[in-house]
């Protein structure tokens, strides 16, 4: 590639230059605790009040080894993602850095699982969020919405209207501007905490170490079953990165969210799952949902309605963050890539008063509506734990190939260890990728080749770094 070229490319991965409007930027208006409850935002709620049912029957007591297995993938790749972040800065997130490390096609291939991780993420959240809101009623006025409309066709309704409304909703959020989505996104972060205190602490109160044994009852092969699965939990983190475009001081403010969301969320969803585990037999969470099990758990313990109804009506509240955190950060990472010509150029304006891509955000929240409207939870989680896997590669393979060609590229933060972490990391996301179902791979790969045709029937001839002219 020529200079010229590598400059043109190294311009769309560090500015906002590129928008069809080059009068109109991204704000940088977001401080380092904001990006960080950013992060922390877009995270917990999947995992603690989603998918705690789905997991637990997989491992049994030893999901507590699972949950951490998969902290320390995600930790190992977040830093990869805060070395290259500070670096990079970018709305695009790993997309970027794979178009910057990697070339064009891989950029491409992870921008499309990206979109995978995301918005499939919104939509199994809103569909958690759903059967909350429903719980949450029967708690409070022993009335539940009527399955017609509050379940997919493949529970026996006809639509989740309030998933639906939820994504909606949050898309004008979003539209408002990211400041004001920020100090909201702040406050239900603040709710969600209190109510993740409260439900360990009651949890606690029940300990009963016989519930801990037999620990591994389904062998390691269940843990790492489950594991694979919890990425799902994990996922949503990396939306720091994204906010880098849109932060004050990105190389200081993204490591710094990125590294102590992971820290706090690791840490929050084991003892989430030791309480939960140690309160109750694993037995019982077969079939239950993540609202189901949880509340159960917490008003057996107190022998009072109250705790358990205050949490539903809690995660109703909190589990809006994750949905909200999650659209502003496909919403960018959509407009990057339209912005550097792989998708149409509408997809790559911003709103001249709010300063957001506020098409992109409609009509990614229009297609993810209808989706959490008629798939349910189980059909999704997978989907999206492969799909951050990829990503969570593609980060450990820029960070090697970044090193190697760009040995000058100022790095505020840097991994210790040398090449040790992005290989662990790499290497421990094949394993995790691998303990996940074949149907999942399947659905996949129909996922990526769609992307592919896309890539090579429109994105390959009307990228801009392909347009770019020559010197001789």
């Amino acid at each position: 590639m020529s200079s010229d070229r590598a400059a043109w490319r190294e311009f769309l991965r560090t500015s906002d230059g590129g928008n069809a409007d080059p009068e109109i930027h991204l704000e940088r208006s977001l401080s380092t605790v904001s990006v960080l409850l950013l992060a922390v935002g877009s995270v917990i709620g999947t995992g603690i009040f989603v998918i705690m049912g789905v997991v637990v029957p997989l491992a049994g007591p030893a999901v507590v080894i699972s949950f951490i297995l998969a902290g320390i993938a995600c930790l190992l790749s977040g830093l990869c993602y805060a070395e290259v972040a500070s670096s990079l800065p970018s709305s695009g997130s790993v997309y970027s850095y794979a178009y910057a490390s990697v070339g064009e096609l891989v950029a491409w291939v992870v921008g499309w699982c990206l979109i995978l991780e995301y918005g499939v993420g919104i939509a199994a959240v809103s569909v958690g969020w759903a059967e909350y809101l429903n719980a949450g009623l029967q708690e409070l006025f022993g009335v539940q919405l009527p399955d017609a409309i509050s379940a997919s066709p493949q529970q026996g309704g006809i639509i989740n209207l309030p998933a639906l409304i939820l994504v909606l909703t949050m898309a004008a959020v979003v539209s408002i501007g990211v400041k004001e989505s920020a100090r909201i996104n702040a406050a239900l972060v603040i709710v969600k905490l209190l109510l993740i205190g409260m439900f360990i602490v009651i949890a606690l109160s029940g300990f009963d170490s016989a519930n801990l044994s037999p620990f591994l009852p389904l062998g390691m092969a269940g843990v790492l079953a489950a594991a694979g699965k919890l990425i799902f939990a994990y996922a949503g983190f990396d939306a720091a990165a994204v906010a880098g475009a849109e932060s004050r001081n990105p190389r200081r403010a993204v490591p710094i969210a990125i590294l102590g969301a992971l820290t706090i969320i690791t840490i929050l969803y084991t003892l989430v799952a030791f309480a939960a585990i140690a309160a109750k037999p694993w037995e019982d969470f077969e079939g239950a949902g993540g609202e189901a099990a949880l509340a159960r758990i917490v008003a057996e313990v107190s022998g009072q309605s109250w705790p358990a109804v205050l949490m539903s009506v809690g995660a109703i509240v909190a589990i809006i963050s994750v949905v909200l955190a999650l659209l502003y950060t496909v919403s960018r990472i959509i407009y990057t890539m339209s912005r550097d010509g792989l998708l149409p150029h509408r997809f790559g304006t911003l709103s001249p008063r709010t300063r957001t891509p506020v098409f992109t955000t409609w009509v990614l929240a229009i297609c993810l509506a209808v989706l959490a409207a008629v798939v349910p939870l189980e059909e999704l989680a997978s989907a999206i734990s492969l799909g951050t896997l990829v990503a969570f590669g593609v980060v450990a393979v820029a960070v090697l190939v970044l090193r190697r060609q760009r040995p000058d590229l100022d790095r505020p933060f840097r991994i210790p260890l040398g090449a040790v972490i992005p290989v662990v990391a790499l290497v421990l996301n094949v394993i995790l990728a691998v303990s996940l179902p074949w149907t999942t791979w399947g659905a996949f790969t129909i996922w990526l080749l769609i992307g592919l045709v896309l890539y090579f029937r429109y994105g390959r001839h009307r990228s801009h770094l392909n347009r770019t002219p020559t010197k001789a």
